[in-house]
Parts: C-alpha cells; sequence; structure tokens
C-alpha cells in the first residue's frame, strides 16, 4: 500500500512537470509555433480521417518534436545557467542540441508528406 508521502512526492513531481509545460508555452517560441502545427495537423488529420495507424504514428512524431524542443530548450538554459559569459564550447553544445529539434522536425515534414500528400491529393483530383 502506498503512504500519502509517496502519493503527495509524485503530485509534487507532475506540478512540476506541469509547471514546466506552462514555461514552455509562456516563454519560448519556437515551441509555441511546434504547438501552433500540432493543432493544424490534427485538424487537417480530423477532417481527411486518418487511420488509427496513421493518426499513432503522426501522435509519434508530434511528441518527438515537442520532446526535442524541451530538451533542447533545457540544455540551452543549463548552459546561460552555468556558462553566462560566450565560450565556444558552450555554442557548440547548443547547435548539437538544436540539431536534435532540426533532425525531428524533419522527419515530421517528411513523415506528414508521406500520409497528408496522397490524401490531399486524391481529395482535390
Amino acid at each position: 500500500m502506498r503512504s500519502n508521502l509517496e502519493d503527495k512526492k509524485k503530485s509534487i513531481g507532475f506540478s512540476f512537470a506541469w509547471n514546466g509545460l506552462i514555461e514552455m508555452i509562456k516563454n519560448e517560441r519556437n515551441f509555441r509555433i511546434h504547438v501552433l502545427a500540432t493543432v493544424i495537423v490534427v485538424l487537417m488529420g480530423v477532417l481527411i480521417t486518418l487511420s488509427y495507424l496513421e493518426w499513432m504514428i503522426i501522435i509519434l512524431v508530434i511528441g518527438i518534436v515537442l520532446v526535442a524542443e524541451t530538451t533542447n530548450t533545457a540544455v540551452e538554459k543549463l548552459i546561460d545557467y552555468l556558462k553566462p559569459d560566450i565560450h565556444p564550447s558552450a555554442k557548440v553544445i547548443k547547435d548539437i542540441a538544436a540539431s536534435a529539434v532540426l533532425i525531428a522536425a524533419i522527419m515530421a515534414f517528411v513523415i506528414g508528406c508521406i500520409i497528408f500528400v496522397p490524401k490531399l491529393y486524391s481529395l482535390f483530383l
């Protein structure tokens, strides 16, 4: 049986995670852009009626992009905290973290094209 302390720890951990998500939405422009793209993709998916498998793939790549953006932001903030002055190594670390977002976004775009383009093509022709 779980104790009240274990329940409180889990609740606190969840609230920290929720606070982080709110922070991302409020203060990170790129994250908001990704969330807007998510809304557009989901609406398009509803309109053209994606299959369950297509939804699973779309949700997976959306999650990967949002996780990559969140991780990139955490790395950038950590570097800024540890090394506030400009340093070549700090730049390289930030650039590498940003490249993870780029790779995820390109992958999501390609998968989105594979799923949506044929459906849109057949819809308009």
